[in-house]
Order: C-alpha cells, then sequence, then structure tokens
C-alpha cells in the first residue's frame, strides 16, 4: 500500500560544490506518492529555481521506488566557460626556418655552396604582436546564482636583445637592423648577421660574436666559435668548438676527433656527427648518421634521413629519440637515455640549496623584526632602529616572493622528472643487441634484434610496442 508522506522524510537534496546541479537521493524504500508538481515544489523550498529536469521529476512520480539508490540529476545549471588566455603572435615570416635552398644563379646553374638571403628586418620594424585575453561566459546554478568564469591569462613578452616593447605593451619592435633569432627561454632578439667567406683557420682566427655567424666554408681543429645568435656553416666543423644562443646548423657534417664541443641554445642541424660532444637546448636533427658520440637534447633526438643511423656513444634527450637503426651487428654499446633531461637534474639540486639558504635566512630576518617589534610596543625602539625595521620589512617581503618563486619551481621541476607519459624510443627499421634503453629511472637492455619498434614506460617498467604510422 503506498502512502503519501512529507517529501523531506523520504527524499533529500544533494548539491554540487558550486551548485552547479543537483540530485535526489530517495532516503526510504517503501512506496509513496508524489506528483511532479510537488517534487517541482519541494525543490523550489531547497532553493532549486533554474535548470530543473522536468522530465524526470515526472518519471519520479510514476515510479518512486525505482529510484532508490540511483540518485537522480533533477536540475542542472550551467557550467562558466573559462575566458581565453592572452598570446604573443610573432610576425611568422621573419623567423628564420633553418631551411636551406641553393642559389639559383644566372642561366639556372645552381651553387650549392651558396644560400639564399636572410630573413633580415629593420629597425622600428613590428617583431611581434601581444593578442589580450578573451573574456569567458559566466554560469548559471541551480539557485539562479551566478558562477564566476576563470578569467584568461595575460600573455607576456620575452623580450632579449635588440628589442622594445612599445608604451602600451601591445608590440614588440627591432631597436636595430638585424635577423629575428629566438634563442632559449623563447626570448626573441634581433642580431645582426657576420658573415665569413672561407674557413675559420688562422687567416680568421677565433670568432666570437654578438649576433648570428655566416661560415661559408669549413671550421677547423683548434678553433672556436661563440654567436649570441644562430651560427650557420655551409661546410663541415673539424675538431672545433661552436657556441651559440640560438641554433647551429652544419651542412657537411660534423666530426669531433673526441674533442670538440657543439653548443646551442636552441637547435643543432647536420649531416652526420663522429665522434663528437653536442648539446641543444631543443633538438638535434640528423640526416644520415651520428657514430660513437655524447648527444645531450633538450627535447629530441632524430635521426631518420636515407641512412638513419645511430651507433655507438651516449644519446640523451628529453623527451624521445628517433632513428632508423640503432647499433650494429657488432652489437657495439649503444646507450639511448630519454625523459629527463640532464640539466633539469642539476638545477634542481641547485634550487634546494638555494630553498634551505633562503629559509634559514628568513628566519633569522623575522626573529629580528619580532624583535624591533616588541621593541616599538614598548616604545623602546630608538630612531636609527625605525630605519633598520623598515630595510628588514622590505628584505623580508622581497625574500618570501623569491622563495615562493624557487619553491614553485623546485615542483615544476618535480613534475617533469616524475612525467615520462611522453618519452620514446622510436626504431624504424632495426635496433641491435647490445643496445642500452633508459627511460626516466628505468633502464632495459636489449639482447636481440628486432625491427620496426617503440620502447616506451608503462606500469613502472619500459615495453616494447610495434611502430605504427612512420
Amino acid at each position: 500500500m503506498t502512502q503519501k508522506l512529507d517529501p523531506a522524510q523520504y527524499i533529500k537534496v544533494l548539491f554540487s560544490a558550486d551548485h552547479s546541479s543537483a540530485v535526489l537521493d530517495m532516503i526510504r524504500q517503501e512506496e509513496f506518492e508524489i506528483t511532479a508538481g510537488e517534487l517541482k515544489a519541494y525543490l523550489a523550498q531547497q532553493g532549486i529555481v533554474y535548470g530543473i529536469h522536468e522530465d524526470v521529476l515526472q518519471d519520479i512520480a510514476n515510479r518512486p521506488s525505482a529510484y532508490y539508490g540511483l540518485k537522480p540529476t533533477v536540475a542542472s545549471g550551467e557550467d562558466p566557460v573559462p575566458g581565453t588566455d592572452g598570446v604573443i603572435e610573432l610576425i611568422t615570416n621573419l623567423i628564420e626556418t633553418g631551411e636551406r635552398k641553393p642559389l639559383e644563379t644566372e642561366g639556372g646553374r645552381v651553387d650549392y655552396k651558396e644560400i639564399t638571403q636572410l630573413s633580415n628586418v629593420k629597425k622600428g620594424q613590428v617583431i611581434s604582436r601581444r593578442i589580450p585575453p578573451e573574456p569567458g561566459i559566466p554560469g548559471k546554478s541551480v539557485k539562479g546564482e551566478t558562477i564566476p568564469y576563470r578569467p584568461g591569462k595575460e600573455a607576456r613578452f620575452k623580450p632579449g636583445k635588440n628589442v622594445v616593447v612599445n608604451a602600451e605593451g601591445d608590440a614588440m619592435y627591432a631597436a636595430l637592423d638585424g635577423l629575428v633569432t629566438p634563442t632559449e627561454k623563447d626570448r626573441i632578439n634581433v642580431f645582426p648577421v657576420y658573415e665569413v667567406n672561407g674557413d675559420i683557420d688562422y687567416n680568421t682566427g677565433n670568432i666570437d660574436f654578438v649576433g648570428t655567424v655566416v661560415i661559408r666554408g669549413n671550421v677547423l681543429t683548434g678553433f672556436k666559435v661563440r654567436a649570441a645568435g644562430d651560427i650557420r656553416v655551409v661546410g663541415g666543423v673539424e675538431g672545433a668548438e661552436l657556441y651559440a644562443g640560438g641554433s647551429i646548423q652544419v651542412t657537411s657534417g660534423i666530426i669531433g676527433y673526441n674533442k670538440g664541443l657543439i653548443q646551442a641554445g636552441v637547435d643543432v642541424k647536420s649531416s652526420f656527427i663522429q665522434d663528437a660532444n653536442v648539446e641543444a637546448g631543443g633538438s638535434v636533427y640528423v640526416t644520415q648518421s651520428i657514430m660513437h658520440s655524447n648527444i645531450r637534447a633538450g627535447k629530441q633526438c632524430i635521426c631518420e634521413g636515407t641512412k638513419g643511423l645511430i651507433v655507438g656513444g651516449v644519446i640523451q634527450a628529453g623527451e624521445k629519440v628517433i632513428a632508423r637503426t640503432i647499433g650494429n651487428t657488432m652489437s657495439t654499446l649503444t646507450t639511448i637515455e630519454v625523459g629527463v633531461v640532464p640539466e633539469l637534474r642539476n638545477e634542481l639540486a641547485q634550487l634546494r640549496t638555494e630553498l634551505k639558504a633562503q629559509t634559514e635566512s628568513i628566519d633569522k630576518t623575522a626573529k629580528a623584526l619580532h624583535l624591533l617589534d616588541q621593541m616599538a610596543a614598548s616604545g623602546q625602539l630608538a630612531p636609527d632602529k625605525i630605519s633598520m625595521r623598515m630595510k628588514l620589512q622590505v628584505t623580508h617581503q622581497s625574500s618570501m616572493r623569491e622563495l615562493a618563486e624557487v619553491k614553485e619551481r623546485i615542483l615544476e621541476i618535480e613534475k617533469m622528472l616524475e612525467d615520462t607519459s611522453n618519452a620514446s624510443v622510436d626504431v624504424m627499421k632495426t635496433i641491435y643487441g647490445g643496445s642500452k634503453i633508459v627511460i626516466g629511472r628505468y633502464t632495459r637492455f636489449v639482447k636481440d634484434s628486432a625491427t620496426r619498434i617503440s620502447f616506451y614506460y608503462h606500469n613502472g617498467d619500459i615495453s616494447m610496442l610495434p611502430l605504427k604510422g612512420m
């Protein structure tokens, strides 16, 4: 026999945290009678005035006991739409892509030792614009209240050298004639270009330039080239040292003789690398082979040209290594490490040391301020101590901000070190026994050769899957 009761005796309304939805919880299982109108009136008593599901109320009224334990949603508000973050829009045709095209001379001949003119900018030319964030759309709760949206974040320019931001803060301009060059940490610079029409040898000596260096020849053993921008070698590098804030591109390949160093803030591109030490803040791109070399790339190491061979040495990449062939039939030890950028570990150790020192300094400052505050409260603070107190307050506030930044960076790095979900080693052709795969904290030795395989981290181990789509 059904019975009619006060709704509060057998149903209860439960709200989500932001009141964007409401459900009914049947607290008694026995049969009872109720109409959709009575249910709606009960919802109104609980403050629900928006987004009521009339069809659900009617179905509950028709068979209330069937909903015991189900907690049906009886009202739904509107979720807020978050605002769109602002962006920095680069004038893309001003950014050098790194693609080298041979110069076609009169008569149709092609000179592979020359490249087309670099994309330069003039002083006062716009390099990038700041697009402001777009507002979102407020939501609405089932109680008719406004649910605020998350506002979009303001984009910030990352000006490097020889660029200026206008007074309105919405555009960045070149401060001199030169080449637009991105460097590490996504900073945009304008560098003048220095060209050498020949080899770097005793005729030129070492080069240390504040801009981009273009060398139309070879860099010979024992010489050094430093550039705040890019280094572009239309030739080869033999046992030399190259340091670039931007990217390094070598047309004819790199032979290190186990003593040179190639170091770029962004990418390194070469036809081959042999017996060399190469470091890139971004990625390393090689078309032919990497042999018996030590490669450190913040992002990827890609060797997928006609040959695409990696054999010997140690390849370290923060994200991924892609090659056609890894190792050889002689089982030469070839180590591939992905998932952890080596520099991050060093930075983390330094930050933890800094965190300890800053914490100790803040504690000392806080104790001194507490003592001065007590003296001030008792009227015993001398005039010279008042000035000291004000300086300590400024120092304390500044130190607290710096401490917060250090903690935030530590958390950021720790999260990156833990995340190996996107790290992989992709072999497009063959990987031979003698190869060693390291992903994050995990190691796997390859005993038998395998073809078209991908190594990745899964459930506390390094797994293998057939390579697809490459």
